[in-house]
């Protein structure tokens, strides 16, 4: 168990690594990065942010878009079940 006590040296390395995920999101961007994150076609990928499935992942400014790939692949096993 890991407490915000326990010093860095008492950790190994699995638990170490697990910390530094937890503490970065991961990001992809643009109609790419939305295929890359189904493992889909850009045109497919396109027809899914038009869904509206994942909007709640995705941050758009004019035509820069950015998506967060936890929420995005959450978001999507929802919308999934329905």
């Amino acid at each position: 168990m890991i407490n915000k006590n326990t010093r860095l040296s008492e950790l190994t390395v699995e638990e170490y690594l697990s910390l530094q995920m937890k503490l970065y999101k991961k990001y992809e961007y643009g109609i790419k990065g939305i295929a890359k994150i189904f493992g889909c076609s850009r045109d497919k990928a396109q027809k899914i942010k038009n869904s509206g499935d994942i909007d709640g992942a995705i941050y758009q400014n004019k035509n820069i878009i950015v998506v967060d790939v936890d929420k995005a692949l959450e978001l999507f096993a929802l919308n999934a079940k329905k």
